[in-house]
Formats: C-alpha cells, structure tokens, sequence
C-alpha cells in the first residue's frame, strides 16, 4: 500500500521546492494567508490615487531610459543633427543630447513626450486626490501622516516637475529659469548666496544643469520613492475610507479581498494609464524644444507659460504690483517677495487643516467611514474657495496669452485677476455653503416624505398632491448616517460663585472657529426618527379613515 502511494505522489517540482526553501527563511507564506485576503473598500474616486501611483512609475520607466541619451552639461558644442534649421548654431551639450534624442533616438520623441505627459499627469491627479480626500474628510485620524505624505509628494513633485523642465536648456526653459534666479534673489539677506550657489555663479552659469541633474533623477525620485513606499504601507494598513452605506461602519470594511480582485483590477488599470499616456506622447506633441531653439540671456519666448502647476506662482508674480522698499542702502523687491512667500504659506495651510479641524472638533476618534461634502459645507467652501484663487491666478499666470487670444487688453485682465484674487475666493465660498445646505435640505425632505413619484393624485376636498414612495431602510440610513457635531463653547463668563472666569487667547480663537465652521446656520439638522415616526403615524391613522 506504501509502495502504491509513493508511485501516486511525484516528487516536488523545482518551483515548490523554491517556494518552500523561501517560506522557511523569509515566512512568506504566512505573511501572504493573513495579508492577501485583505479586504478594501471599491470606489470611482479611489482611481485618483491609483493614476498618481502609475503615472509615478512610468515617470521612472521613461526617465531611466532618457539619461542613457541625455547629456547633462551646459558645455557648448556646434549642433550638426538632423534638424537642418539649427545646423551650425552654437548650443549646450544638454540641448544637442535632446535634439539628438527627439530627431535620431528610435522611440526616443515617443518617450521624451510620454515622460512630459506622465509628469503633468502625476500633478494633476494628485491634486484630484488630494481633494477627494480633503472633501471627503479622509484626512482625520488616524490618515493625519498620510495626509502629510502624500501633500509633500505633491511638492515635490512640482519641484521634481519644475527641475526637469529646466534640464533640455532651450529657451523656454531658459525663461522659466530666470524667473527662478530673480525670486531667489529677491529673498533678504541670503537670496545672492542661494542664487551663487544653485546655478554656480551669475545667472546663467556653467554648473546649473549639472546640479539640476542629480536633483531630479536621484535626490527628488528617491526621496519621493521612500515617500511613496511608506504611504502605500500606511493605506495597506489603514485601507481606504468607505462611504456610509447598509452594513458599513467604523469597525468593519465591505468590500473585495486583496487578492486576487483588488490586484486584478488595478494591474488592468496600469496597462490602461500606460496606453493613455502612450497615446498622448505620440498624437499630441507637448515641449517641442527644437522650435523654440537653444537658451540666449538676450531671448525670451514669447507666451513664455510654465506647466499649469506653477501657473499659480506665475500669476501671483504678474499681477503683484512692482513695489520696492529702500532700507539700510539694501531693496527690498516687494513686488516679487511677497508672491514668492505666498505660495507656500497658502500650500501650508493645505498641510495643517486637518489638525486644526481636529483641535477645533476636539475629536479623537477614529473614522473610517468617509463624509458627503454636502454635509461640511464650510470646509467644502474653503476647498472649493482655494480651487477657484488657484483657477485666478493661472489665469493671471497666462494673462499675455488670454489678452492676445481674446483680443482683450493686458492691463484689464491684470486688474482683474488682482480684484478676483481677493473676491472669487469668498463668493464661492459662500455660493458653496448655501449650495450645500440646499442639497441638506434636499434630503431632509427626501428623508422625511420619500422619493417624488411623479403620479399626481386628486384628494377628495380637490386638492392636487404629488405622491411620494417611501425611501428603502437602506437609503434612509445613507442619508441619515452623518454626524452634525456640537461647536465647541467657552460656557458661562462667570462661574456659580459669581466669580469671573479666564479664557485664554486659545481658548478664545478655538470658540470662534469652531462657531463658525459648526456653529447655527451652518448646516441643516438632519431628520430624527422622531420625526420621522411621527410624520408617517399621522399618514397611516388617515389611510384608517379613508
């Protein structure tokens, strides 16, 4: 019987026996039964994060293959390419290696426009991401340090963005660069030492493409790599939020396991965004350096434009009137300074709201159920109060292109985009907060009296109702689901012994903004069950009587 049983069981095959020789040193096998069953969450929305993730590393993948051509050096050479309009014009190293790799490179155009492609991309899905999670209230505890990771992936990839724009050394990029050395300039006290420092002497310098170089294919990726490794580890761990549903709650996930749909999907996914960006670098040409030709100090490209990220920046240096303080025999250039300052003052704010929302609730729970904008209407009006003063300041950032395109003069769009940075922020504000409380209202009524059936029925006294289907126990618990938290109060002024009590200046500001984003007026009360209850008693004793 022994005999017969070991003919019926063939030896081990060499993949099992890797398999079992890697499980007994690594405990893999283990590590992969408790982790990839997982279960997460599935939505539309979390697509945002996964084109961030992909976009990433296509960006690598192109890139990689870019610096076996490219040539990081502002040494000048006479160009002999293919391109005959340049032929025997003096220019750098750097823009030869890039003619050289958009004319004579196979593939080589296709790979430089899918990596330009991939980067504007990866911007603009993470900020699409960023404000998935900010409206959703994603953010709160225990995801406070991903928000943190994941906001300064977003610099730094504008950085990383604004680095290899500056690389090819052509004219465009030459302009954009001296934009760069004038604000840095423009910083008191240290700004001469910076400027020496980063471009190795007077703008433009020998040494600058060389030390952009090493930034943005080591320094910055490799930051941005850890960066990304550590914030997928913490969403593996925390999962996704879900949105409030039948079943859901804080303590529990509804969704698929891991492994192997979750893989499934997103693997699929990959491919798609690869395609996309493949089809976009080969059907839409984007930085075509050999029409605005080699970098000169005495050339700028007209409708100079950076990429639409630091559109903000740009038309926060544009419409800043030209302002300069004269001190101590030093300028201070005002009219540069301040926007060079704003900028990431108003990204900071982006970095800390989720510890002032937490410090102003003074809640300490963890959430894991995501939030309806509608029911946070202040702090959906200050996400899309800051979308709409960044949409102003590209517009002013472009303000030469849209005066020439629309016919419309220069001064009057400045002035404009000056007046709009002040006012657009606070009327869409307000336009968002009231259009959230609509939609509150909207259902509470949609709660309380059910869906409109469109069926008008006639009452016997004449009257004309429409009448209403009741909403389902689950739709009834999605939209009832929502917390409406108490604004935080300082109390009586004086206590029970007439005596009268200090609040401290944080104390005091903590009372006013809670009062403001909580306070009365700032949402609508949801339907009770009390009244609910009551509501639909008295429908049922006049169905008795009819």
């Amino acid at each position: 019987m022994s005999e017969s049983s070991a003919r019926r069981e063939p030896p081990p095959k060499s993949g099992e026996r890797l398999a079992d020789w890697a499980d007994g040193r690594l405990g893999i096998y283990q590590l992969a039964k408790s982790q990839m069953r997982k279960v997460f969450p599935d939505h539309w929305s979390y697509m945002f994060g996964e084109i961030c993730l992909y976009s990433f590393i296509i960006l690598i993948l192109t890139g990689t293959y870019l610096t076996f051509f490219f040539k990081p050096t502002a040494a000048e050479v006479v160009y002999n390419g293919s391109y005959e309009p340049l032929r025997g014009i003096l220019v750098s190293k750097a823009y030869d290696s890039t003619l050289h790799i958009s004319m004579e490179v196979r593939g080589g155009l296709l790979i430089r426009q899918i990596h330009h492609w991939a980067a504007l991309v990866f911007v603009a899905a993470m900020l699409a991401h960023m404000m998935r999670v900010f409206f959703t209230g994603a953010f709160r505890k225990p995801r406070e340090v991903n928000w943190l990771f994941g906001w300064t992936l977003l610099m730094l990839g504008i950085v990383t963005g604004l680095t290899g724009y500056s690389l090819p050394d052509d004219l465009l990029s030459g302009t954009g660069l001296k934009f760069a050395h004038g604000a840095i300039l423009s910083v008191p006290v240290v700004g001469t030492y910076l400027a020496y420092f980063l471009f190795g002497g007077d703008f433009p310098g020998d040494d600058f493409i060389a030390r952009l170089y090493p930034v943005h294919i080591l320094l910055l990726p490799g930051i941005m790599l850890g960066l990304v490794a550590a914030h997928l580890i913490l969403v593996f761990y925390h999962k996704h939020t879900q949105f409030a549903g039948p079943g859901r709650s804080e303590k529990n996930v509804v969704g698929a396991p891991f492994m192997p749909i979750y893989m499934a999907k997103a693997g699929g996914f990959f491919f798609l965004v690869f395609g996309v960006l493949a089809l976009m670098g080969a059907v839409a040409t984007i930085n075509p350096v050999w029409a605005f030709g080699p970098y000169r100090t005495d050339l700028v490209t007209t409708g100079a434009q950076p990429d639409w990220y630091l559109g903000f920046s740009e038309g926060l240096i544009r419409v800043m009137p030209g302002w300069e303080i004269n001190a101590w025999g030093h300028t201070l250039a005002l009219g540069v300074i301040i926007p060079f300052s704003l900028f990431p003052l108003i990204m900071m704010l982006i970095a800390v709201y989720p510890f002032l929302e937490a410090w102003v609730t003074g809640d300490r729970r963890e959430h894991h159920v995501s939030q309806r904008p509608r029911n946070h209407p202040v702090r959906t009006g200050l996400g899309v109060a800051w979308l709409v003063l960044y949409a102003v300041l590209l517009i002013g950032g472009g303000n030469d292109i849209v005066a020439t395109h629309l016919r419309l003069s220069i001064n009057a769009i400045t002035w404009t985009v000056r007046i709009g940075f002040f006012v657009a922020p606070v009327l869409a504000f307000v336009v968002t907060r009231r259009i959230c409380n609509g939609l509150q209202r909207r259902d509470r009524e949609k709660a309380l009296h059910g869906r409109e059936s469109g069926i008008i029925k006639r009452l016997p006294h004449g009257e004309y109702i429409e009448v209403h289907e009741p909403l389902t126990r689950a739709e009834l618990y999605t939209l009832n689901a929502h917390e409406q938290p108490a604004a935080y109060e300082l109390g009586p002024r004086v206590d029970d012994n007439g005596v009268a009590r200090r609040f401290t200046v944080r104390q005091r500001v903590r009372a006013r903004l809670a009062r403001a984003m909580y306070g009365p007026g700032t949402y609508v009360p949801k339907a009770t069950a009390e009244e609910y209850r009551a509501l639909h008693a008295g429908w049922h004793e006049s169905e008795r009587v009819d």
